[in-house]
């Protein structure tokens, strides 16, 4: 009898953090290394390339660009504020950042295809240049709107709520990775679709794929909201590789640049 009441209490006081139990505790941290993972990924991604701008003195970034990267970085930021104040259960907090954050969404929606094609002006004629990239460029955010709205239309569900918010930031950190990969696989295997989606998708994908080995890992399933979200990221980014590939669509961004 004792054993049975010994057993019963260690199992009735699982170890807790802050009344957090162990499993919720360790979604937090979870998600928490991959908010840090984004942040590699940007830093790593247009660091070098910020700093390389700086040190040889070139011309400035138009001022456009300027309000892209205070807008897309402030992005971050919120989420990682927003990772935090869950964890240290201030779920008042983190809803009022909430509104802030659905704000910043739309200024980013509108920003995002405005800087694509001022820089694409810019570089048209330069090495850099590469009109049909628009294509990944614009659908990025395509990506990233349809994410953010359910994400905020399902704020009442937070394990839907939270995996929407992390495949909808996925969608940014494509730019963050594919400066890191340049042309990793397109030089070894050629310029064709599958090397295109090594280069360009597959380091914000393999975050994607991180959340579904995790799910499966500790509950043995996945979320419906969450499988419909990568849905919506292969559909975009199917699209966005056929469009690159189409002589008819570097036609039309090259008008869309306006060439």
């Amino acid at each position: 009898m004792t054993g049975s009441k010994t057993k019963m209490y260690s199992q009735s006081h699982a170890p807790t953090y802050a009344g957090v139990g162990p499993r919720l505790l360790s979604e937090r941290n979870f998600l928490l290394i991959l908010v840090a993972l984004v942040w590699a990924a940007i830093i790593g991604g247009f660091g070098p390339e910020i700093a390389h701008h700086l040190i040889t003195h070139a011309a400035p970034y138009p001022l456009v660009l300027h309000f892209h990267g205070v807008a897309f970085f402030g992005w971050l930021a919120l989420l990682t504020a927003q990772v935090l104040l869950i964890r240290a259960h201030r779920r008042d907090l983190h809803i009022k950042l909430g509104v802030a954050g659905a704000m910043l969404a739309g200024t980013m929606v509108v920003l995002g295809p405005v800087t694509a094609l001022v820089m694409d002006r810019i570089h048209l004629g330069t090495p850099a240049s590469d009109p049909s990239f628009l294509s990944t460029q614009l659908l990025d955010i395509v990506e990233f709107t349809a994410l953010v709205l359910a994400a905020l239309l399902l704020n009442t569900a937070p394990s839907a709520h939270k995996r929407l918010m992390l495949l909808a930031t996925f969608a940014l950190t494509t730019a963050g990775f594919g400066r890191i990969m340049g042309v990793t696989f397109e030089s070894r295997f050629g310029h064709s679709t599958w090397p295109y989606f090594g280069d360009t998708y597959l380091g914000g994908d393999l975050l994607v794929v991180a959340i579904a080995i995790y799910d499966l890992l500790t509950r043995r399933r996945l979320y419906p909201t969450y499988v419909a979200g990568c849905l919506w990221i292969g559909a975009a980014q199917a699209a966005a590789i056929w469009l690159y590939f189409s002589p008819s669509w570097k036609l039309l961004a090259l008008r869309m640049i306006g060439h």
